[in-house]
Order: C-alpha cells, then sequence, then structure tokens
C-alpha cells in the first residue's frame, strides 16, 4: 500500500515529538520530511531535537535532516497532496499554513492561528466530521483545517451526545490542566510544586468559545455556533500528562444521572477511520475517577473517561471528563483529523 507523505511543521517541540511518535508504523500516513526553526534546519533530527519522551527515540527519524519551515522548503519536500501535520505556535502557523494550502498541501493544524477563521473547520471527527466540507469554500487548492486546544477535547466529546439527545442551555467548567500542555520546560517549578496555577494566557477564552463552533451546524460557508453559554476557569495542576475537567451543565429537556451515564456509555460515532477508539468514551464507576495517573492512556490516549455523572443542585447535571492531553488533545487528534483528510482524497 502506498502511504500518504507527512510533514511535520515543529518537528522538534513536544506536540511535534508526539506527532512522530504516534505516526511510526501508521498504516496510511509516512513522515517523509520533518520542518523546524532556521535554529535546528540542516541538523539531523537526533541532534536538533532533545527527545521527552517514552520509547524510541526520534520515533526511527533521528538520520533525517531538518528543514526549514518555510513555505518554499516545505512545498519542494513534499509536493501537492501531502499532508502537512502543524504543531507551530500560534505566529508561525499563521505565517506559512495558508500559503503552504495554496501550493496544494493539506494542512492540518494544532495550532490556534485559524481554529476561529469562518471558512476554517475546527473538527473532532468523531463529533463533527462533516465540518470538512467547509474546506470546499477556501480559495487554496489544500485543504486547512484544525483540531481544537486540549482542554475542550474532553468537554466537547462529552458534551456531544448529550447535546444531541436533550440539547443544552449553559456549561460551567472548571480544568485542571497538567503541565506538559505548556510544552517543555513549561512551567516554572516555583509556579507548579505546592500549587495550583490559574491559567496565565487566554485558555479560558479559548475554551468558551471553541466548543461553540465544533458543536455547531454547517450552514454552507460558516457555521453556525451552537446556542447554548459556557462559562470557564482553567488551571493548570502539577500533573505531568492527562487534563481534568470539572462539568456543570443545564439541559433543555430533563436528563436523569442514570440515562446519562447510559447515554455516554453507549456513544458511537459511526466513524470508521484507523485512530478512533472504541469505545470513545469510558466510564468510571469509582468516585474518585477519572484521575490523570490511571485514566489518561484509556484507548491508546485517544479515549475520553468521564465519571461522577451525578445531580447537580445548581445546574442539573455535573461530571468529571478526562483525556490525555498531548495525544488526544494534540498530535493524536491531529493525526485523526489527517486520517479524514485521507478517506476524502483517496
Amino acid at each position: 500500500m502506498v502511504k500518504t507523505p507527512v510533514v511535520l511543521l515543529g518537528a522538534t517541540g513536544m506536540v511535534g515529538q508526539r506527532m512522530a511518535q504516534l505516526l511510526h508504523g501508521h498504516s496510511s500516513l509516512e513522515v517523509v520530511a520533518l520542518a523546524a526553526s532556521e535554529r535546528s534546519a540542516g541538523k539531523r533530527y537526533a541532534d536538533a531535537c532533545r527527545w521527552h519522551l517514552p520509547g524510541d527515540r526520534h520515533a526511527g527519524l533521528g538520520d533525517v535532516r531538518v528543514i526549514p519551515c518555510e513555505t518554499d522548503a516545505v512545498a519542494s519536500a513534499v509536493g501537492a497532496g501531502a499532508i502537512a501535520l502543524s504543531a507551530l505556535p500560534g505566529g508561525a502557523a499563521r505565517a506559512i499554513e495558508r500559503q503552504l494550502a495554496a501550493r496544494g498541501v493539506h494542512v492540518v493544524s494544532n495550532a490556534s492561528a485559524h481554529r476561529m477563521d469562518r471558512d476554517v473547520p475546527l473538527i473532532i471527527p468523531e463529533v463533527n466530521a462533516d465540518h470538512l466540507a467547509l474546506c470546499d469554500v477556501q480559495p487554496e487548492s489544500g485543504m486547512l483545517l484544525t483540531n481544537p486546544n486540549c482542554t475542550s477535547m474532553p468537554a466537547v466529546i462529552a458534551l456531544a451526545p448529550i447535546l444531541r439527545h436533550v440539547g443544552l442551555e449553559a456549561v460551567c467548567l472548571s480544568s485542571y490542566q497538567a503541565v506538559s500542555g505548556a510544552g517543555y520546560p513549561g512551567e516554572s517549578a516555583w509556579d507548579m510544586i505546592g500549587n495550583v496555577h490559574p491559567h496565565g494566557g487566554d485558555e479560558e477564552e479559548k475554551v468558551a468559545e471553541e466548543p461553540l463552533k465544533i458543536l455547531g451546524t454547517l450552514a454552507g460557508d460558516h457555521v453556525q455556533n451552537a446556542d447554548f453559554a459556557i462559562s470557564a476557569r482553567c488551571v493548570r495542576v502539577a500533573v505531568a500528562d492527562g487534563h481534568l475537567v470539572a462539568l456543570q451543565f443545564k439541559t433543555r429537556d430533563a436528563l436523569s444521572p442514570a440515562d446519562c451515564e447510559e447515554l455516554l456509555r453507549t456513544y458511537d460515532p459511526g466513524l470508521n477511520l484507523p485512530g478512533v477508539p472504541r469505545p470513545l468514551i469510558h466510564v468510571a464507576g469509582e468516585r474518585d475517577r477519572p484521575s490523570p495517573k490511571l485514566d489518561a492512556n484509556a484507548g491508546n490516549g485517544m479515549a475520553v473517561t468521564v465519571g461522577r455523572i451525578e445531580a447537580c443542585p445548581v445546574m442539573g447535571l455535573k461530571m468529571f471528563a478526562l483525556c490525555h492531553n498531548t495525544v488526544r488533545g494534540a498530535a493524536g487528534a491531529a493525526i485523526l483529523n489527517a486520517e479524514l483528510v485521507l478517506s476524502r482524497i483517496s
């Protein structure tokens, strides 16, 4: 089987490394080029990248020479029809992603730069794969699509079946986010040890707006956002991997905790892609679960674990949801979106 060529943009960072690791041995995608900053360009990946993940170092790509993360260099390395997985910071992503799409490269981005652009789909395949059709209105010959913020991921997957079944009126969300979400070296130990660190960036704004686009309805050349409100508070905690979110939510129609649990336990997105975990949602019965230490790697890191589905005297229902933030919430999410693209173009 001929595999589709993939270039990793921002290959030396934590998410880029995770992408390389997860793509090693993939059935239909093959990394043929690694792109990073001028500081790394020209070096062997093993020399440019200080590897921070367990398992085989550099995912079998240690001898590959890193190319500069520039439009001409990347487009020449892979050609039209290839897939670029972007693990770039927002500013760098905005400078190159549209340009690569204009050269016929299909860009799947983990960056925030284009998530809220009117003509760019923000996709979790098990939730809104149909939004990929939004790429048809893009002026570029290649597609540009994005995956959401890693904190939005467990919340959206847990809430999607509920929204479709009984509707949602309002959601309050509190996050407990792992330090790996800040990259390496990430947060200072002085901020984290013996502390809960309120998120200093725009995380709360992202978590309040991105789910509404994902859970919205495709309306021709744009997405009509879902019509419920989200209030979010985000903090960083001294955990290596796994973002935990607490959700309190009000449904439009009545839903008991038992029926909510059954709805989540049996949710089947009906999507046949290699990276879709089965089941997508694990339901933990213990009162002290889900927990990052025990549940972040559920479904090879691609599943969401929910627990403590209970009545809430204020909102109606409440629960916890958790996923692996650099796998399901970042690198794995982008690879799954690449599989979705491949299912369309092949």
